[in-house]
């Protein structure tokens, strides 16, 4: 698949794409990455890709030719046919909540157009003319949209077959299906007996025991506590949809009585 990225800050993905294990997938082009920067496409002397907003107020806002003249030569690089465009997106705080189920999605796509925003934002008409989504990492707001394209790409890298290595080790990732859309159970490392700040503290006897099945169960029922306690939602969510199983239930019901 294939992502394009508009930014007027191309370099701060340099590092982001050639260190840490999700690399691979760059690497290997599985996710191939191209950076745009729409400043190329500006006029004048300057390159200007910014102006003051009409109404007044603080801040700049992006400019709709620069942007409309960088998405058409990425169109014409892909050289896509008009039934498989790839969509554009832009992040922004009123966008769509980046969840797990779309970074799945994304990862059996075609790739996309990730437009980055920067200053007070974009001008209307050009998200009105070209963008197909809105993206969002969460009710906050960022000076730019390079973090949120990042977090999409690696999101959707660490999916790819072969860049984690272990191929179950994104299975058990929180909200995964695998999990049923829960939150993953905490993990432990060497030492078994760690003498930190509290005192010692010591790996659930259980992790140690290499009983496979009561390893698991031990997870799972992690798993509902954690999710129960921190995103009630999600334990509904997958109630409504039926993955409880009885013994799952049964559990919930005696932790909810101590």
């Amino acid at each position: 698949m294939r992502f394009d990225v508009i930014t007027l800050f191309p370099e701060l993905f340099g590092p982001f794409l050639s260190h840490g294990i999700t690399r691979r997938a760059y690497e290997s082009r599985q996710v191939d990455v191209r950076l745009w920067n729409p400043r190329d496409f500006a006029e004048g002397n300057y390159r200007r890709v910014d102006d003051r907003p009409f109404g007044g107020g603080p801040g700049m806002v992006m400019m709709a030719e620069p942007l409309w003249q960088c998405l058409q030569a990425i169109r014409a690089d892909r050289a896509e046919a008009v039934e498989n465009r790839a969509p554009v997106v832009l992040f922004s705080p009123i966008g769509e909540r980046l969840t797990h189920s779309a970074a799945e999605e994304w990862s059996h796509s075609v790739g996309g157009i990730l437009v980055c925003g920067r200053y007070e934002g974009v001008d209307q008409r050009f998200i009105d003319a070209c963008v197909d989504k809105q993206v969002s990492l969460g009710d906050f707001v960022l000076s730019g949209g390079e973090i949120p394209a990042m977090a999409l790409l690696d999101a959707v890298a660490r999916l790819m077959p072969g860049v984690l290595g272990d191929e179950g080790s994104h299975q058990q990732d929180s909200f995964n299906h695998a999990l049923d859309g829960l939150l993953d159970s905490p993990h432990y490392t060497r030492p078994e007996a760690w003498e930190g700040p509290g005192g010692t503290a010591q790996v659930p006897d259980v992790l140690l025991s290499g009983h496979h099945e009561k390893v698991g169960r031990y997870r799972r029922e992690q798993s509902l506590a954690l999710t129960k306690t921190l995103r009630p939602e999600l334990l509904e969510m997958a109630r409504s949809e039926g993955l409880l199983s009885k013994r799952d239930e049964a559990f919930l019901k005696a932790e909810k009585k101590l």
